[in-house]
């Protein structure tokens, strides 16, 4: 008589002591006391785990020693980035859920869990369309600053001659909207700023899919879309070096399809 398998998906996650085992297993075989050691149990409490692996080929033994089958291997091999990824949308899935994601291209999709240590903030709702304050005084003492955005702030000049007057070099790219909505209106300063050595100004003309992006040498900040459309108060808001590489690559990836402003 067959042994009824259970479909692998439920294999690994429905259990936390076999999801540890393959984990575990993955730098090669171990011995059962150092699996029970490792993992904190007891090897009555293991024993039914270990057979359900074997039934479903994930792992094999010889003696009191346990490895990975092929099998084995190619899954367990494949669980830390779903988890981890999971482990950053937990943070607040919620925001993850009811946020437009479509902006994200597939390659840093699949590195989304290097987002993993950030916080979903929500501001007062009279500073909701003010700048951050703590991103902007880490961009005046950054060597670069890179942001993709939809609209400006207010005071988006005496923001731009702050970074000009402490010499960080500004990537700036705009959506193809403001850029024509600034260049109907004219505005000498901005293009003192725009044409300024340190400054490097560009216009997306494909849909952003988002309201804001900033990165300096220290945070990075993101406004998202909602699934319907509308604006989020919330942002997200990463300091991680992980962060920050994805981050330089989500502003590089749209810099590749953007093109330069020389004046306005």
């Amino acid at each position: 008589m067959s042994i009824l398998k259970k479909p692998l998906i439920d294999v690994i996650f429905a259990s936390e002591k076999r999801k540890g085992v393959l984990l575990l297993l993955q730098n090669g075989p171990r011995q059962m006391e150092d699996i029970l050691k490792s993992l904190d149990t007891t090897r009555q409490s293991l024993l039914p785990q270990i057979r359900i692996l074997e039934e479903h080929y994930l792992i094999s033994h010889f003696d009191d020693s346990y490895g990975l089958t092929k099998i084995g291997k190619l899954v367990a091999e494949r669980i830390p980035p779903l988890v981890e990824t999971s482990e950053t949308l937990d943070i607040d899935i919620d925001y993850w859920g009811t946020s437009d994601l479509n902006f994200i291209p597939s390659h840093l999709a699949d590195t989304i869990s290097m987002l993993k240590r950030c916080s979903i903030l929500t501001p007062k709702l009279s500073d909701s369309y003010n700048e951050n304050f703590q991103f902007h005084d880490a961009s005046k003492i950054s060597h670069s600053v890179y942001v993709m955005t939809e609209f400006l702030f207010p005071n988006y000049m005496e923001l731009f001659n702050d970074l000009v007057s402490n010499d960080v070099n500004i990537h700036f790219i705009i959506s193809s909207s403001l850029y024509n909505k600034l260049k109907s209106h004219g505005n000498s300063e901005l293009n003192q700023i725009i044409q300024h050595k340190r400054a490097n100004f560009y216009t997306y003309v494909g849909k952003v899919g988002f309201l804001s992006f900033g990165l300096n040498d220290y945070y990075i900040i993101m406004r998202l879309l909602r699934t319907d459309s509308k604006s989020n108060v919330s942002f997200i808001w990463c300091n991680s070096s992980n962060a920050l590489e994805w981050g330089k690559a989500l502003f590089e990836y749209y810099l590749k399809d953007s093109t330069p402003i020389t004046g306005l």
